[in-house]
């Protein structure tokens, strides 16, 4: 995954870098599948891999094959990622371990979904159970949202064809 993102970043070729983000997307889907969360691993790969290179190959289509190289160098990015980065560390440290029975997180409703939730709801997968039945309101939302942006991005897209045409027409508007 580290050398995606090297070659994503140093890469100028558009499409090579759009094809790197989707093997990315793939490589974390992996990960996820291989820490036992395929939930996750399936909205990646399907969000991630599928529907996102579609939207970036799309929007390919409207410029130009190559990144534009900047004449000057400007520090500022890397100065924003930098201390953002560091934030995001130090925020870590004050989290607890990975797997760690007494988590605050399984302290919580996760014994009373474990215990309850199969007699409750008749479902004999627990996942379903969290995910459909306490969490059905969550996870619609969670649709509405993904489903919300890829309308938007649609409608960007058929915008900025619709211009690249009339532009490629001659038109002045």
């Amino acid at each position: 995954m580290a050398l995606t993102v090297f070659l994503i970043i140093r890469l100028h070729n558009l499409f090579a870098v759009v094809m790197l983000t989707g093997m990315f997307s793939l490589l974390a889907a992996t990960f996820f599948v291989v820490v036992d969360a395929v939930d996750v691993a399936f909205t990646e790969a399907a969000v991630g891999a599928g529907i996102s290179t579609v939207l970036m190959l799309g929007a390919l289509s409207l410029t130009t094959r190559y990144e534009k190289t900047s004449s000057r160098k400007t520090w500022i990015p890397l100065l924003v990622v930098a201390v953002t980065g560091a934030a995001l560390i130090y925020g870590t440290l004050d989290m607890p371990l990975y797997g760690d029975p007494n988590a605050p997180i399984h302290q919580h409703v996760a014994p009373v979904y474990l215990t309850e939730g199969m007699a409750e709801t008749s479902v004999p997968n627990i996942v379903t159970v969290v995910l459909a039945s306490y969490r059905g309101y969550d996870t619609m939302g969670e649709v509405t949202v993904v489903f919300t942006a890829a309308v938007g991005v649609w409608v960007i897209l058929a915008f900025g064809v619709g211009r690249y045409r009339r532009k490629q027409e001659g038109d002045s508007t």
